[in-house]
């Protein structure tokens, strides 16, 4: 009989078991986005765009803008080279899932970011709305560029892309962290002795905490106190602070030039400023029907008020007449004589014509 052989006991596994968020985390390593903020978040600089419905059309649109301008702005891209390498220590214990997932989610991290793009798309967390991340740049010179050669060409470059604005901060979308932060942010504009005119435009977005009137107050609490000089103007200001919050993050800047390049839309500022949609009542849209037939209805209240006051003019003449008939007959028949001379009579029921109309 066979002798039988002693079974070994099955390894012992050495590890813990990952749980899902290091899986999440191990997937975004390997999609790339440990190379830098995939999403809006504080302490970012970018360009804040909104499309209508086509939000990957409007990435691509953004892309082929800025890196024209941003070349003729700041020269080609330079890639942000840093001397940190990948670390490859080999020594850790590949049978440890955690260790060796940090390796690789550090490795990924190192590797991406030594070749940082100038312009970085990023999750805005609104629908409708595109953050492009900058870096290396100022994006309220960029777009004021941009705009300011569109409004001069009038040559439009963009189908899907509506509004573009830089956004030079950002910070916790709650009262007390915005007035915190646009206290140090507004200086440069506003503290003495810089001046101007300014207003300030609020939207928000997947927020419901935030009140309107609230923040504008506090905020131009803040400009005024900077200097007792700045004055709000709403029709031509000189600066235009704007605030947009979408979810818990606050974007502010400080914009030129924000009426004149129609509120930064890139569809409008194209326009010209004789555009007969704009200036001329024909605009091809129903209005210049409208106007006709405004001015036919005038010509014929005119020639309706002309028949009517001729027709007033007859029932007067008639009525005249019917009164020097009722008259002479009985001046006739009290005299028994020749009638008086109707001239003596017309005086007065001419006086009393106007009763009449």
């Amino acid at each position: 009989m066979a002798a039988s052989v002693p079974q070994q006991p099955p390894p012992a596994v050495s590890g813990k078991r990952k749980s899902k968020a290091q899986y999440v985390q191990a997937k975004r390593a390997r999609r790339g986005d440990v190379g830098g903020s995939r999403q809006l978040e504080p302490g970012l600089q970018g360009i804040l765009i909104t499309c209508n419905m086509n939000e990957r059309k409007c990435v691509e649109e953004a892309y082929s803008l800025l890196n024209e301008y941003g070349d003729d702005l700041y020269g080609p891209e330079q890639f942000v080279e840093k001397n940190q390498q990948p670390s490859g220590s080999e020594e850790e214990d590949d049978d440890d899932v955690e260790s060796a997932l940090k390796k690789e989610v550090g490795d990924i991290k190192a590797s991406t970011e030594m070749r940082q793009r100038r312009f970085q798309s990023v999750e805005s967390g609104a629908n409708n709305v595109v953050f492009i991340r900058t870096l290396g740049i100022e994006p309220e010179k960029l777009v004021h560029h941009i705009l300011q050669d569109m409004y001069k060409t009038k040559k439009k470059k963009t189908r899907v892309i509506l509004r573009m604005l830089p956004v030079s901060g950002t910070c916790k979308a709650f009262l007390e962290d915005m007035k915190k932060y646009a206290e140090t942010f507004l200086e440069p504009w506003f503290k003495a002795p810089n001046k101007g005119t300014f207003q300030i435009v609020y939207k928000s977005r997947n927020n419901g905490h935030m009140n309107r009137e609230e923040v504008i107050k506090e905020l131009a609490g803040i400009v005024a106190s900077l200097n007792s000089e700045n004055k709000v103007d709403l029709t031509n200001p000189q600066y235009t602070v704007v605030v947009e919050i979408i979810k818990a993050v606050c974007c502010m800047s400080v914009v030129e030039d924000y009426m004149l390049f129609r509120k930064y839309n890139l569809q409008e500022v194209v326009k010209s400023a004789k555009d007969p949609s704009q200036l001329h009542p024909k605009l091809g849209n129903g209005k210049e029907v409208k106007l006709k037939l405004d001015n036919k209805l005038n010509q014929n209240d005119a020639a309706e008020g002309n028949e009517k006051k001729q027709v007033v003019s007859e029932n007067c003449e008639e009525q005249n007449q019917s009164k020097l008939r009722s008259e002479t007959e009985v001046l006739v028949k009290e005299e028994g004589d020749k009638p008086e001379p109707a001239s003596q009579i017309t005086d007065d029921s001419k006086s009393n014509e106007c009763d009449h109309s």
